[in-house]
């Protein structure tokens, strides 16, 4: 079996493995893609990199996140640590016209991911605000 560098996205249809549970449950992912008789397995991986970190502070101190409790600061300075490290990683493999899907993350990435999410729902409602001010304008 060979490793294909990719990520399967959302546009077709997946089936996500479930096996929480079971740290090394990938192992069996990958038996199980064998007995599909999958040719190769996709491989998508995410590494913390500093500059990934530098966006989120910049984000987090326009929207003036930290005022609240200032928890979303410390947050920041704990993933310092992460930096260069493995967060996310999703296998994948074909079978039938189905994508089945192995993703597994770590706590502190999965911390990131919701910062992220919540600077982009904080943006998206400050774009909403600022677009309904500039038509009554």
């Amino acid at each position: 079996m060979r490793r294909f560098p990719g990520f399967a996205g959302d546009d077709v249809p997946t089936i996500l493995w479930e096996d929480d549970s079971n740290p090394d449950s990938w192992k069996d992912f990958v038996e199980m893609a064998k007995t599909a008789s999958a040719s190769f397995l996709t491989m998508s991986e995410v590494i913390l990199e500093k500059e990934d970190l530098e966006i989120l502070i910049e984000h987090l101190g326009d929207q003036d996140f930290s005022a609240e409790d200032g928890s979303d600061v410390h947050d920041v300075e704990f993933l310092v640590s992460y930096v260069g490290k493995l967060g996310y990683i999703q296998l994948g493999f074909a079978h039938q016209g189905v994508v089945y899907i192995h993703e597994n993350s770590t706590p502190w990435y999965d911390r990131y991911q919701q910062m992220l999410e919540a600077v982009e729902s904080f943006s998206d409602i400050l774009l909403e605000t600022g677009g309904d001010e500039d038509e009554e304008s």
